[in-house]
């Protein structure tokens, strides 16, 4: 009889004990002082937030014409990675087109000071998180791809690693796309502005070990170019990173595929840092 009844239990256990583990997905409501609004933002909690260790937080950032809620709706698969890797998942909204700039013309724009620092303040201090840049990891795709590492150059104090999928890492082969000319102003008229906020010329910024990187795009991507681009300088400066390129094009299948390397690269990342 306690045989019959273990191996009912373990068959309950395999049918219903998973379900019990899930991450818990809100979405909660955040504040930035800077734009003075409130922005929306997803937060994935892992099934062991509960237990009362700090964890670590990766910020995932969407595409043009995105928002908030694209990764969760279009990638599920993000929310059992975050209980695979237990890590805090915050998907970020950069309005329709921010580029994840202050941007120098439209006060409205300041989606750099709001997700580097607004966002991140509010995350500390209303989560259990690692308050530190160990414990803090960023990356997206496309536009979110561009802000990612654009953000994470730019703020090594608060980031320790980044990522990029399909990443827009050198906008000025692209002076007419994606609303940048109305954050930024147009190339012809300012372009000492895109020379100084795109990614591919912001390396300078580092130093070899600085931040840990892992930049993957697709052979069919109308951004293979660029990113292939990026990888060559990043490999001239000695800039130690994974990059990855495999078939694929500029969509939702290709990312949802890519999320699975960045999130094990950042939870490798994450447990680095513990040891040390």
């Amino acid at each position: 009889m306690n045989t019959i009844r273990l191996l009912v239990s373990a068959a309950l256990f395999v049918l219903y004990g998973p379900s019990c583990l899930a991450a818990k997905v809100d979405t909660v409501s955040t504040t930035s002082a800077s734009m003075n609004k409130t922005i929306k933002a997803v937060v994935i909690t892992p099934d062991s937030y509960t237990a009362g260790q700090a964890l670590p937080v990766l910020y995932l950032l969407h595409g043009y014409s995105g928002s908030y809620s694209d990764w969760v709706k279009k990638a599920p698969g993000v929310s059992q990675l975050a209980d695979t890797y237990q890590m805090i998942v915050v998907c970020a909204d950069g309005n329709f087109g921010s580029w994840y700039f202050d941007s120098p013309i439209d006060p409205a724009f300041t989606y750099e000071t709001y997700v580097a620092s607004e966002l991140v303040d509010w995350i500390d201090s209303h989560y259990k998180t690692i308050k530190d840049r160990t414990g803090r990891a960023i990356t997206g795709l496309s536009m979110g791809g561009h802000g990612a590492l654009y953000l994470a150059f730019r703020h090594q104090n608060t980031f320790g690693a980044a990522g990029s999928m399909s990443g827009g890492v050198d906008i000025r082969p692209f002076p007419n796309n994606w609303d940048m000319a109305k954050r930024l102003g147009t190339y012809a008229q300012f372009p000492e502005r895109w020379e100084q906020n795109t990614v591919i010329n912001l390396l300078h910024l580092l130093t070899p070990g600085a931040l840990s990187l892992i930049i993957d795009c697709g052979t069919e991507d109308f951004f293979f170019r660029v990113n292939n681009n990026l990888h060559e300088k990043m490999l001239e400066r000695n800039i130690a990173h994974d990059y990855i390129t495999r078939p694929g094009a500029h969509n939702w299948a290709y990312w949802s595929n890519a999320i699975n390397y960045q999130m094990l690269f950042m939870r490798h990342y994450f447990n680095k840092q513990r040891r040390e």
